[in-house]
């Protein structure tokens, strides 16, 4: 084989499916979707037979009924892999990709087959209609294994001062990204709208992307009837997509079973490197929110163990759910906002299978290195609010040394934190904030308060402050805590 070890873990297979039929009543449940791209996999790396070898089945978790449907896949190929089922998070795909790495190289799996569907905009089309898809039926059986470790990651204060969802926490990092630049909030929005702008672009070159209409920065940035603002500064065009049907599947080998069967070498990708690990699973007690330890450590880390540095990464497809990820994982890992930092398009534009879009980019990504033979590639994963991460390495060259794993978690846990102060009432200073919106326009304001001991959540819902908070920047203002959790300006 050339010098490669026969052990080395090897990407072979990369499938991808979109569907959007005229009724949604024909669209492919998600287990089928999962069949199909796992088949497109297959034949990606020309060999069909990897579907009848596979000693392991992964699915990464989604939103369908099934308990285990790595065994209705096993059955459907006729193998005798062992099944598992991930936990949830963005982060999982690459996560999967370090785990089989290493147990392809310690002898543990040979063939490891991840797939991962959603099947939300057929399903939600249909019901409208007052139609329903039928799902494959499945009862009173479990995984051989749960791939992962299931996170809390909203604290209860966060969720009664409505702090709850993605769409409330990443424009508070964007507001502290910003006042961390020394950005003015006009500034901020044209350069933020430009970054997506590059995204759209690569989106509408994607054959498998969810949106291919070209946007403008100007029309990603200001509000109309079809881009209203969802959380200042973001429209609707800078959050992540999961209303749709998208499907992507991974194949990895041991390099001998790629021989074995066949898989000619230009389909081979080696996984060089990976790295897993967290920031505090609460965002209350974040040292700050414009940055990230997990990613700072663990990202670096990866090239590290590949042997790179940030400026040797040819290659790049950074976790894009809403810009701020984008940009904070940038700066953290060195490689600039102002190169390009998406394959697929991102999460807005090329779609965001809530736990799946890292198994699409990986599969971008493969196809992206084979016609760049030797150049090296990154990609990233992130889970719930900047939480979970997990990072990985490509190239069609081997490593030196063998595929490199570090679960970075230690290191991370010496980075200092803050008490979540949710009692304090009394004066406070803006750390971050952001103005969330309804069909009609400003309907709360949410800020994040520094006091002396430590960070409050507190809100507002008076009208002439959240226009005030959007025109002017108010970062560093001071403010007053009420007994209601509420704040003023002082």
């Amino acid at each position: 084989m050339n010098s490669v070890d026969p052990r080395s873990p090897v990407l072979v297979g990369a499938g991808q499916l979109i569907q959007r039929p005229d009724n949604p009543v024909d669209a492919l449940e998600p287990l089928a979707m999962m069949r199909v791209a796992l088949e497109a996999a297959a034949d990606d790396a020309g060999a069909r037979s990897l579907l009848d070898r596979a000693t392991d089945t992964w699915v990464v978790k989604g939103a369908w009924p099934y308990p285990d449907p790595g065994a209705l896949l096993r059955d459907e190929f006729g193998n005798n892999s062992r099944t598992g089922i991930s936990t949830d998070g963005g982060n999982t795909p690459q996560s999967l990709v370090n785990k089989a790495s290493l147990r392809i190289q310690s002898g543990e799996a040979d063939v490891v087959l991840i797939v991962g569907a959603e099947g939300i905009w057929s399903r939600r089309r249909a019901r409208r209609a007052g139609e329903r898809i039928p799902y494959t039926d499945q009862t009173g059986v479990e995984p051989d294994e749960i791939l992962g470790k299931d996170v809390t990651m909203s604290h209860p204060v966060e969720l009664e001062r409505g702090f709850s969802m993605p769409i409330n926490f990443y424009p508070i990092f964007e507001s502290a990204f910003r006042a961390s630049r020394g950005e003015s909030i006009d500034e901020h929005r044209d350069r933020v709208s430009e970054l997506w702008e590059t995204f759209n672009r690569v989106a509408c070159a994607n054959p498998y992307s969810w949106v291919r209409n070209p946007m403008t920065a100007e029309e990603i940035r200001n509000p109309g009837p079809s881009n209203r603002l969802v959380g200042f500064p973001y429209t609707k065009a800078m959050n992540s997509n999961w209303d749709l049907d998208q499907a992507a599947a991974l194949i990895i080998c041991s390099a001998e079973t790629a021989e074995a069967v066949g898989v000619a070498r230009d389909r081979w990708l080696f996984p060089q490197a990976g790295t897993d690990g967290s920031d505090t699973n609460f965002v209350s007690n974040r040292a700050d929110l414009h940055s990230s330890p997990a990613i700072r450590v663990a990202g670096r880390k990866a090239m590290e163990l590949a042997g790179v540095q940030a400026g040797d990464v040819d290659h790049v497809d950074l976790y894009s759910c809403f810009p701020s990820a984008v940009q904070i994982a940038a700066t953290e890992m060195e490689l600039g906002i102002d190169r390009q930092l998406t394959q697929t398009g991102g999460l807005t534009f090329a779609g965001g299978p809530l736990n799946n879009y890292v198994t699409h980019s990986i599969a971008t990504m493969a196809n992206v290195l084979r016609e760049d033979s030797g150049a090296m590639g990154l990609c990233s994963a992130n889970g719930g609010y900047i939480t979970k991460h997990a990072f990985g390495l490509y190239s069609t060259t081997p490593p030196s040394s063998g595929f490199q794993h570090e679960n970075c978690q230690t290191e991370i846990d010496t980075y200092p934190t803050v008490d979540l102060d949710a009692d304090h009432v009394g004066e406070g200073t803006i750390e971050a904030y952001t103005v969330m919106h309804g069909a009609e326009g400003p309907e709360r304001g949410l800020a994040s308060v520094r006091t002396a001991k430590g960070r409050q959540w507190a809100g507002t819902s008076d009208q002439q402050v959240m226009q005030s908070m959007m025109s002017e920047e108010h970062v560093g203002r001071a403010v007053q805590v009420l007994p209601d959790f509420n704040f003023e300006l002082t």
